[in-house]
């Protein structure tokens, strides 16, 4: 039996596991495994925030599609591996051995300088965690007079939770001040003029408070770069993706930040029987901006690579595309669009999103009811 681990359950790892579900090799034994039985979607986390969707319309429950895929779900942390003996480590203190490994364990949030903010400080990753938490953000919010929220990050995800959060304690009736602060790079400095201009009206619409300069914890909250300082009874961080601490001593071949090396097949360049995908690697050949549109699109082509290495087949090759099409939920179903230089808002744009995010989950709902 050739066994094939699954260590994490994110995006691409969806893909193969619905690819599995087609038929799977003769002679291959298949685990999962992953924190929790549920695969919560990023992409629907701000609307789920501003209170346009319930909790269990933004996640998949992974047990049905690991029994549609024939794989065994272990629900377990992995705290390390030896890639020369084959073999991860599990948080019960059991190893496990694999013929092939494929890691789409993710990352966590880049805390850098924020963590004597304690419980004020709340990272968006862990999903799991991030979604446990913001209902206890909104409870003590609506009974704190004078409620200051921070959220750390200029890029997408920086814009997006500070306009939900924004929504929903409007909506609750909250008189909260809301803080943005992006780095001396600036507002979403991946994207095009015309993008930014939105984000910025969008922004000032809804007084959110934008600081650009870097930001250090202080005692009641956070203090900027110059000085000037920031009371936060709250502060959520998208400061960027770091890698899992235990990549660096798995004995794989990674980057100088720690991330899983892989090349153009999503294949470890250190050992062949390892394979990568989202945010836990980071391409040899090509840049490629850590974004759940990646996972989503390169999952298919792990799936294939995965049976094709079993096979004996030939791989194929995961070539991103040079734009992608970015949607910015701004907290009411209206939504701004980027597609290179070319951006439109609205709330048809909304309504865009909401029909690409309500068919990604129901795509997999769709093979765990077959």
């Amino acid at each position: 039996m050739t066994h094939l681990v699954l260590a994490g359950g994110g995006h691409a790892h969806l893909s193969v596991l619905e690819r599995l579900a087609r038929g799977k090799p003769p002679g291959m034994r298949i685990t999962l495994v992953t924190p929790t039985p549920f695969q919560y979607y990023s992409g629907m986390l701000p609307g789920w925030m501003a209170g346009h969707y319930a909790l269990n319309a933004c996640c998949i429950d992974l047990r049905p599609l690991a029994e549609a895929a024939g794989a065994t779900l272990i629900t377990e942390h992995v705290l390390g591996m030896d890639a020369d003996r084959h073999h991860i480590r599990l948080a019960n203190g059991r190893t496990m051995a694999y013929d092939l490994l494929s890691l789409d364990v993710g990352s966590e949030t880049d805390t850098s300088g924020l963590q004597a903010l304690g419980d004020r400080l709340l990272p968006v990753k862990p999903l799991d965690d991030f979604f446990d938490a913001w209902p206890q953000v909104l409870a003590t919010a609506s009974r704190t007079p004078d409620f200051r929220l921070s959220v750390i990050g200029g890029g997408a995800a920086g814009v997006e939770l500070a306009l939900a959060a924004n929504h929903a304690l409007r909506r609750d009736g909250s008189t909260a001040q809301i803080d943005l602060i992006v780095s001396e790079a600036g507002l979403l400095p991946d994207h095009a003029p015309g993008v930014i201009r939105r984000a910025r009206r969008q922004l000032a619409k809804t007084n959110i408070a934008l600081h650009c300069s870097r930001a250090s914890a202080g005692d009641a909250g956070l203090v900027l770069a110059g000085g000037t300082r920031l009371p936060a009874h709250k502060v959520i961080a998208t400061t960027g993706a770091r890698a899992l601490g235990w990549l660096g001593r798995s004995g794989l071949a990674v980057d100088a930040h720690g991330f899983i090396l892989v090349d153009a097949h999503h294949r470890s360049l250190s050992h062949a029987d390892v394979f990568a995908a989202g945010d836990t690697c980071a391409r040899a050949d090509v840049r490629m901006a850590r974004s759940g549109v990646h996972a989503v699109h390169a999952g298919p082509i792990l799936a294939h690579n995965l049976i094709a290495t079993i096979e004996g087949n030939a791989l194929r090759t995961y070539r991103p595309h040079p734009r992608s099409l970015y949607l910015l939920a701004t907290g009411p179903r209206h939504a701004i669009a980027s597609w290179g230089r070319w951006s439109a808002e609205g709330n048809w744009v909304w309504h865009l999103k909401d029909h690409i995010d309500r068919a990604f989950i129901a795509r997999f709902v769709r093979i765990s009811a077959a």
